[in-house]
């Protein structure tokens, strides 16, 4: 969008915030960048100039502007609706994977030459894999400089930079701030609450609307013991992390999501909030998606009673994976015991001083070994779910950020038990694909039949063409006619 001047520039006179994290503006005459919805008078026409991205504008030497602070704002939302090159790596950089494995790293995931990635990149985004992986270094450490009193040494290698050095002049040039600088403007500015030790405090944005009520009533009403809990008006759930594990609450708030992560080691922090954006859909663009769905006479009176409406995803592909094969044709009830034991017999323990969580999900590795028998599950299904665990612990699928979508469908469908359900499901919530859809689902059916939409999966199919590439949302808007506790806040 940034190479459309116009309609970049009635997106700043307007301040418009649907357009934040679409692209940037620089101004010229301040070397000063902002994200469109800045409350600044907007500058001149002639003075403005715009970036695919924040890491474009630092690399061009505009510094973040320090009222609308545009290095924090929503992702692109492009990057969850391709599953091409640059989406995937974006999502991957997004993930830390340049700061743990470096450029070479990159491109071996995705199956290029760095070469190959680094000019994808640049021709896209205005910025290589390292630019834009610096800038969320950047990012990582205002968050720790403003909310947390480590010392800055232990910033510094948290955020992922290399040296002291590195970190102080990379803070003063995006910032025009000295790391301490910006510590002490935080705490002028911003009343504080008593922090508690080991745990960090932000707030996620989002493009509004959001509708939390499928979204957190589906995480709680399937959360697995142990792993997952509603208490206090929040979600809980345990994170395994590269260096150790973490716990993340997040809960509804009605212009952001309130999130305290408490990590072991502070250096996966980055990833820790990469994954609470992915799990809630938060860099989904609902204005867009919204208006296509209600192109449908018959879909838009549910996307007006409840606009924004997003995708419950997942932390770990994987672990969705496993889950996906324990629901088959049960019970959301009977699928969370079965997942409990699973849990409880190849969980690695943690301590949740704050609440009732008491296991990391096993990994695919700690689940290769377990015991068929062991399992109260039908024959065929224990086939399944041990094909799967073995398939995803030998590498031979592959599901995750980095994978190709329509790949992925077919790597799962020479699996043993997994049908077009299964397969789709994992697709929607584990892979992020939003034009995956359910139509052999039996609450999809009912809602479609209710509505005056064709029930039979082929006609509904045929139907549906029209709401691409964003069924998946759809689905959400027609699981909602159903009265299931998924579609409910807890009380």
């Amino acid at each position: 969008m940034h190479t459309d001047t116009e309609r970049c520039v009635r997106a700043v006179q307007s301040k418009d915030a649907r357009f934040d994290g679409w692209f940037f503006t620089a101004v010229l005459t301040t070397r000063i960048y902002c994200r469109p919805s800045c409350p600044v008078v907007p500058p001149k026409a002639e003075n403005m100039t715009f970036y695919p991205s924040a890491a474009a504008c630092q690399q061009a030497g505009f510094r973040a502007c320090k009222r609308c602070r545009p290095d924090t704002s929503p992702g692109s939302p492009e990057w969850n609706a391709r599953a091409d090159t640059v989406a995937r790596a974006m999502r991957l950089i997004q993930d830390g994977v340049v700061d743990r494995e470096g450029v070479p790293g990159l491109a071996a995931r995705l199956g290029y030459s760095t070469r190959q990635v680094e000019r994808q990149l640049l021709a896209e985004l205005g910025a290589g894999p390292l630019a834009l992986a610096r800038a969320q270094r950047a990012q990582t450490a205002r968050l720790l400089i403003e909310t947390t009193e480590l010392p800055m040494a232990d910033v510094a290698f948290a955020a992922g930079f290399a040296s002291v050095r590195t970190f102080n002049d990379t803070v003063r040039e995006v910032f025009a701030l000295a790391p301490g600088e910006l510590r002490a403007r935080a705490a002028r500015s911003t009343a504080r609450l008593p922090r508690t030790p080991g745990v960090i405090a932000l707030r996620l944005p989002y493009r509004a609307p959001l509708h939390p009520d499928n979204l957190f009533g589906h995480l709680a009403a399937t959360a697995v013991p142990g792993v997952e809990e509603w208490r206090d008006g929040a979600y809980r759930r345990t994170l395994a992390l590269p260096h150790g594990h973490g716990i993340a609450e997040l809960a509804p708030r009605p212009d952001h999501i309130a999130c305290r992560l408490s990590l072991t080691d502070p250096r996966d922090l980055t990833l820790a909030i990469s994954r609470c954006r992915r799990l809630l859909d938060l860099d989904a663009d609902p204005v867009a998606i919204d208006a296509r769905l209600r192109g449908d006479e018959l879909l838009a009176p549910l996307v007006d009673k409840a606009p924004g409406r997003r995708v419950p995803r997942t932390v770990d592909a994987a672990e969705f994976a496993v889950r996906a094969v324990l629901g088959q044709q049960v019970s959301t009830a009977a699928a969370r015991t079965h997942a409990g034991r699973l849990v409880a017999a190849h969980g690695t323990p943690v301590d949740d001083p704050e609440g009732g969580l008491t296991h990391l999900f096993p990994g695919p590795e700690a689940l290769a070994a377990l015991d068929p028998e062991a399992l109260a599950l039908p024959r065929s299904r224990r086939t399944t779910l041990t094909t799967l665990v073995a398939a995803l612990a030998d590498g031979s699928l592959r599901l995750g950020l980095d994978s190709d979508w329509d790949e992925a469908r077919a790597g799962l469908a020479r699996l043993p038990g997994f049908g077009p359900w299964t397969i789709e499901v994992i697709a929607m919530r584990a892979l992020g694909d939003p034009d995956a859809f359910l139509p052999t689902d039996l609450g999809i059916r009912r809602a479609a039949e209710g509505l005056g939409l064709p029930s039979t999966p082929a006609a509904l199919t045929a139907r549906a063409a029209a709401w691409r590439p964003w069924r998946a949302y759809a689905v959400q808007y027609l699981w909602a006619t159903d009265t299931h506790p998924i579609n409910h806040l807890p009380s």
